[in-house]
């Protein structure tokens, strides 16, 4: 398996208000919201402007930050990551029966909203290197789903704990065969895949999450991007109740209230300037636990991209230290949240008839996997308290 340890631990840039401006919590959460210090100013200015409902200005500056970070000339502002992920499915027109392809390491909401619609989800395996969708593996399976005339309606890789998957050679394998592909990147906004492009940049619609644990957050919220202003304006209608432009209320199919409420975008607003210097701690943050835990192993970057880091997973191996389990409630007795990785979607209850193309390596890096507290307003003292209970479990 590889391992990747990362470069020598260096002083991380300390944020300019720390993630718990009142009094400290008696458990460091696995990744804390940290705070610009400009929230309440921007979501003050919003209020005095008079506006609350997903319209007006602050929603469409907080859109007009995505795209720049992004590259995206189109971005929707959603409700929540899991929205704008039915959004991108209505949009490239699934139904039910269709097949969604998805790697099986990820969270259930990558293909729920499919799964919702009446879609048959697929699950394939993942490389040694990132942890993502194998894009071999993926060519292969389109090739036999061509031969039984049986493809899959869109494919959704993950950028998996900020880390960009091979977009490009997946989006070669499904053009080959005209298969969209919807880039569940909720976790990845500020990393880069090949060429330095952002991630998700190059599919058909990429998701992106402003959860109250993400690198920029809006205490909720999300967003869908693509290179077509069309489908984005589709799906801005489809957000908002499908209203047509008419004076009345005028509808020709239905719609949700997937819209992002101006109070949140306020929010995210306030911290999209300092989206860079989020990211380098967070690859800060890694670089100390590579340092200080050589014995467990890490995802490894490949040489094309650059990850968010937004979670450090750190696995461990039982024939040679501490278990999974064993760490996680020492650091659980010390005050520190931790949690196990992904559980492969193609081994939970609710997909146990799934079809899937998997070896044993998802399996084996859940039962060793390990998130650790990532969050960008770590202090020194933490990481290494986080270190020293690790070590203590009898890992080095």
């Amino acid at each position: 398996m590889s391992v990747h340890l990362g470069t020598p631990a260096r002083r991380s840039p300390r944020p300019s208000v720390l993630p718990f401006p009142g009094r400290r919590p008696s458990r460091l959460p696995l990744s804390a919201p940290e705070f610009s210090g400009t929230e309440l100013d921007s979501v003050r200015a919003t209020l005095e402007a008079g506006w609350l409902a997903p319209a007006g200005p602050t929603p469409a500056a907080f859109e007009a930050a995505i795209a720049e970070a992004t590259g995206f000339p189109a971005v929707l502002g959603t409700a929540s990551g899991t929205a704008a992920l039915h959004l991108g499915y209505r949009l490239l027109g699934l139904q039910p029966g269709d097949e969604v392809w998805a790697p099986t390491l990820t969270f259930v909401a990558t293909v729920a909203p499919a799964v919702q619609m009446g879609a048959v989800p697929r699950f394939l395996d993942v490389t040694e290197t990132g942890w993502t969708l194998d894009p071999a593996l993926l060519a292969e399976e389109l090739s036999r789903a061509a031969r039984r005339g049986k493809l899959p309606r869109v494919v959704v890789p993950v950028d998996l704990y900020g880390q960009a998957c091979d977009l490009d050679a997946i989006l070669a394998a499904c053009d080959r065969w005209g298969v969209p592909v919807l880039c569940d990147s909720a976790a990845a906004l500020g990393a880069e895949g090949r060429g330095g492009r952002h991630a998700g940049r190059g599919a058909r619609l990429a998701v992106f999450s402003f959860n109250g644990n993400k690198i920029v957050t809006a205490a909720g919220g999300g967003a869908l991007a693509s290179d077509d202003p069309a489908l984005i304006a589709r799906a801005r209608m489809l957000a908002m109740q499908a209203k047509e432009p008419a004076a009345h209320y005028e509808h020709e199919t239905t719609g949700y209230t997937y819209g992002l409420s101006s109070i949140l975008a306020a929010v995210g607003l306030a911290q999209m300037p300092g989206l860079a210097a989020r990211v380098a701690r967070r690859r800060a943050v890694f670089a100390t636990y590579a340092a200080g835990l050589p014995g467990a192993g890490f995802i490894a970057e490949p040489a094309w991209g650059r990850a968010n880091r937004w979670l450090t997973v750190a696995l461990f191996d039982p024939a040679r230290g501490p278990d999974r389990e064993a760490v996680r409630r020492a650091l659980d007795a010390a005050g520190f949240e931790s949690r196990p990785a992904w559980k492969p979607l193609h081994l939970q209850p609710a997909f146990r008839d799934a079809p899937h193309a998997v070896g044993p390596l998802p399996a084996t890096l859940f039962e060793r996997g390990l998130c650790l507290p990532s969050g960008g307003g770590l202090t020194e003292a933490d990481q290494a308290r986080i270190i020293e209970t690790v070590r203590g479990c009898g890992g080095d």
